[in-house]
């Protein structure tokens, strides 16, 4: 008899627990467990629902409650799902917040597959970062606005701060990836932490905060579901600045992010409303009321406009009404239109700025470095300059510059990745001579290593500021035939290269960045396959195009509706004796545009001109044409049929002036005269 009472007992107890764990909430059981409860059966048995959830992408999918028990046939369902790329996502905290119970799980219980869990969703953080430095809401990307740089909900934070514990070599979490995947982690959270700050508002030439989700191509504030317009939050920015606030050692960048937010914080707190909850009368409905209280603490508006940060409210409708009370009762109660969480950025600040400065009077004192002139800086890596390096170079230069910083790199082989940040405008890299000043570098795709987009990495130079200016000197990717391998990336507006030389094989010279405009002046480019490449628009005029193999020379990927992608002036298009069958051109992209205008090229050229890379539909949207071009490789009545050849009152439209000057401001208008 006591044996049953005892088994009905240990039922009981075991009901209760169960019915415990299914009212807690997922979140909770993370958070809240005690270290010992990860070596209890009962974790154990949550853990087998976490595995199974978890995508063979490495990624889970969102809002599940894991710790809820698991039927048969839901099993089934869940293994059967392994393969399914839909849904997978780092919203409302999925994927951040299993890896992180895997992590309790693994200090407890030291299974290998809690490990392998852990390290397939780190991967999956890391493969699903835009090149910008963002992260969509989900990956593989969901269309729709689920694709914009998302920081709502916290969700990019959270992704940072995953990879910032994982960089540091934390204890934090209990399992520690390879060397690799730790590198890999930093680069990732650098990149993360520059978007953030490329992403950070404008508004009047000021810095101000961030929009929830922000385009993931202009990287402006965006629109979300039908009441998330564009605009200034005051929900997601709290926990970007508090990020930008942990960071040790911060760039003057960051600082000056930091600062900026702290101040539009101050400026848009609202200190005479207080939030009530009031039950409506013979129903269910618990209604939310703003209340006038001059006593209040403060409050933050959740939209705000982008011009003048006044607090708007929307229905599903979209449009802006100025009080909450003027929306309807589904939407009023059923979103968080106000947050009071800037209030721990203003109480953390003080302390922050205390320590940010004296650690950047450390970090001066430490690198010290007397220009004799900060707008005139000399590179020589025998020692007789300001700097040995490039990079060191661009480094010292002043963010946001009042006029122009000269940077004269004298004669030597330069092996660095040198990276010219979106902050250093202005500047130019002026060689002592073309043939003698090399900045050389060997990344390639495969020893990146970083996914589908290892081949934005390679580069020898980057080059992020506007304004930039180069002369008399060679930059190369000096790795050989091994793929994807970029020796310059152009991702700025307003570049002129002047009598430079780009050596590489291919993907020599990527032009990115939708809307910019670059121009390349007696330049001589080399390459075998796509090797000028991008969707910038490009002037290259009196430039040697020089291939090294069979293959193709541009791969356009001109936005639609762009006026003009690549135009190659009065260049020479030459190659190496053996090569015999090369195209002027294929579209990366379907709306490509590729025009050369009094080119002299070489009978290396194909009688047919141009390919379709297999993309039927891009005969009808690309654009390509010839003008007046000469040499055995111009064939006009041999090119395909989809191509052109202008009439002499449309090759009027290719001027320098309306290439590169077209949506010009009157301050910049003929910026690529300033290189003289």
């Amino acid at each position: 008899m006591n044996k049953i009472i005892l088994t009905i007992l240990l039922i009981l107890i075991f009901n209760t627990s169960i019915q415990a764990q299914k009212e807690q909430k997922w979140t909770s059981i993370i958070n809240d467990k005690e270290s010992t409860w990860f070596a209890s059966a009962e974790a154990k048995e949550v853990a087998k629902n976490v595995l199974l959830y978890q995508r063979n992408i490495g990624g889970w999918p969102k809002n599940i409650q894991m710790q809820n028990p698991l039927t048969a046939t839901e099993k089934q369902n869940l293994i059967a799902l392994k393969t399914d790329l839909n849904e997978i996502t780092t919203d409302n905290g999925a994927t951040c917040q299993e890896m992180l119970f895997l992590s309790k799980m693994y200090a407890q219980v030291p299974d290998e597959r809690y490990k392998n869990a852990f390290l397939s969703g780190l991967d999956y953080l890391l493969k699903a970062q835009y090149e910008n430095g963002g992260w969509p809401q989900f990956y593989p990307l969901k269309k729709g606005y689920y694709s914009h740089i998302t920081y709502n909900d916290d969700s990019m934070v959270h992704i940072l701060n995953v990879l910032k514990e994982i960089a540091e070599k934390t204890d934090y979490y209990s399992i520690k990836p390879s060397e690799a995947t730790i590198e890999k982690s930093k680069i990732a959270f650098n990149k993360g932490i520059d978007c953030i700050l490329k992403t950070q508002y404008k508004q009047n030439e000021v810095l101000t905060a961030w929009c929830a989700q922000h385009d993931e191509i202009t990287m402006l504030p965006a629109k979300a579901r039908a009441y998330e317009l564009p605009s200034l939050s005051g929900k997601e920015s709290a926990k970007i600045v508090l990020l930008l606030m942990s960071i040790k050692n911060p760039s003057p960048e960051i600082v000056a992010a930091v600062n900026s937010a702290f101040v539009w914080f101050e400026k848009t707190k609202i200190t005479d409303l207080r939030e009530e909850r009031v039950p409506v009368p013979n129903s269910k409905i618990i209604e939310k009321v703003m209340v006038k209280d001059p006593s209040a603490e403060p409050l933050w508006a959740r939209f705000m406009e982008l011009s003048d940060n006044t607090p708007f409210f929307c229905d599903r409708d979209g449009i802006k009404k100025a009080t909450l009370a003027e929306i309807g009762q589904e939407r009023r109660t059923g979103y968080a239109w106000y947050t009071n969480e800037p209030k721990e950025v203003l109480k953390k600040y003080p302390n922050w700025k205390k320590n940010s400065e004296s650690e950047t009077i450390i970090s001066l004192k430490k690198s010290e470095v007397t220009l004799k002139d900060e707008f005139n800086i000399v590179v020589d890596q025998n020692g007789n300059g300001d700097f040995k390096t490039i990079q060191e170079a661009v480094n010292a230069a002043k963010s946001y510059p009042s006029q122009r910083i000269t940077i004269f790199i004298k004669n030597g082989t330069y092996y660095e990745k040198v990276k010219v940040h979106a902050w250093n405008t202005c500047i130019s890299f002026i060689g002592e001579s073309r043939e003698k000043t090399i900045i050389t570098y060997d990344d390639y795709f495969n020893k990146i290593n970083l996914g589908r987009n290892s081949t934005f990495h390679t580069y020898t130079v980057l080059v992020e500021g506007n304004d930039f200016i180069a002369k008399n000197l060679t930059i190369q990717n000096s790795s050989g035939e091994v793929g994807q391998a970029v020796a310059l990336n152009v991702n700025a507006n307003r570049v002129v290269f002047s009598n430079c030389t780009f050596l590489g094989n291919q993907d020599t010279l990527y032009t990115s960045g939708e809307g910019t405009k670059n121009y390349f002046k007696d330049c001589y480019i080399e390459g075998t396959t796509d090797f000028i490449f991008g969707d910038a628009t490009a002037l290259f005029e009196n430039c040697t195009i020089h291939s090294k193999s069979d293959s193709y020379i541009t791969a356009a990927s001109t936005p639609k509706d762009t006026s003009y992608g690549y135009v190659f002036k009065n260049c020479k298009l030459t190659a190496d004796k053996k090569v015999t069958k090369a195209y002027l051109g294929r579209p990366w992209r379907p709306y490509a545009k590729t025009v050369y205008i009094n080119c002299e090229m070489g009978k290396h050229i194909l009688p047919e001109g141009w390919h379709n890379w297999s993309k039927r539909e891009a005969e009808t949207s690309s654009f390509y044409a010839e003008y007046k071009c000469t040499g055995e490789g111009f064939q006009p009545k041999t090119r395909v049929s989809w191509s052109h050849q202008l009439k002499d009152s449309e090759a009027k439209k290719y001027t320098i002036e309306k290439i590169l000057d077209s949506d010009s401001t009157k301050a910049t208008k003929q910026w690529y005269l300033k290189f003289n």
